[in-house]
């Protein structure tokens, strides 16, 4: 892939303590004790000279508080905070539907939205209402989805898409019908966001799925797909809610510490 080189950020907006037991898919079969695993949450900036995308949007006050998430700042705010002006963004990449990636899409009123055709079909058909997926989204959410869609700003696609040059939206499934990664030129290499294909590195370093999955096997298949892209040498892989991200990649400069790091 070659194309604009981009400065990426991972924006970190909530938090939350969990457990292994609630987080990984059938746990006891590990036959390891339980123990804390924190998550966080994120919503990413790929920017380049004239160009500005975001990947996800965050959870919103409703979603996050019915859930009982910890709001560390507005993701819209935080957005602000690193130069980006939600009104004016011309592209907002959805990797899934989930509440916590599509909670404040409303407030991006200029963006193309781009997604998978699959997810977009799972979330307005009738499957989405039924329990086990409904706890993980918010029905006035992804009826915004139809919304954008009936305005002309939705591109979906059922492939590889280049959503701009140096920018691939690759659809995976597994998690959600539709979830997607992302992988992004930058001056270092590529950053490929896996979003929640991978919530936390331990996932794909001992194969063990998350315990909200829609296609197990697709699941496994990503998990695959994603070792075998970030074997290659300038790649580096990003979860979508490990802690660790905050660790592993340089601050970004002018915000307060543990809010953004700067990948790539």
């Amino acid at each position: 892939m070659s194309g604009a080189a981009y400065e990426v950020v991972a924006l970190r907006y909530g938090t939350r303590a969990g457990a292994k037991a609630e987080i990984y898919l059938n746990y006891a079969i590990y036959g390891e004790p339980d123990e804390p695993l924190g998550m966080d949450y994120y919503c990413w900036i790929a920017r380049a000279p004239g160009r500005t995308v975001v990947i996800d949007t965050g959870f919103g006050p409703e979603g996050g508080a019915r859930r009982g998430r910890t709001t560390l700042a507005d993701p819209v705010e935080a957005l602000a905070r690193a130069g980006v002006d939600a009104a004016a963004v011309p592209q907002v990449i959805v990797t899934h539907a989930h509440y916590d990636h599509i909670g404040n899409l409303a407030r991006f009123p200029a963006a193309e939205v781009i997604m998978a055709r699959r997810e977009f079909d799972f979330w307005t058909g009738p499957y989405a209402r039924r329990a086990q997926f409904a706890w993980s989204a918010e029905a006035r959410e992804t009826a915004h989805l139809a919304e954008v869609r009936a305005q002309g700003r939705m591109t979906l696609v059922d492939k590889p898409y280049t959503a701009a040059p140096g920018i691939e939206v690759i659809p995976v499934g597994g998690h959600t019908p539709g979830q997607a990664i992302v992988v992004v030129e930058t001056a270092g290499g590529q950053a490929v966001l896996a979003s929640d294909s991978v919530h936390y590195y331990e996932e794909i370093e001992r194969d063990r799925p998350f315990a909200f999955v829609a296609d197990l096997e697709a699941m496994y298949r990503g998990f695959d797909m994603l070792k075998e892209i970030a074997a290659e040498p300038g790649r580096v892989l990003v979860p979508g809610h490990d802690p660790e991200v905050m660790r592993r990649f340089p601050p970004l400069g002018g915000l307060d510490p543990g809010m953004a790091v700067r990948i790539g």
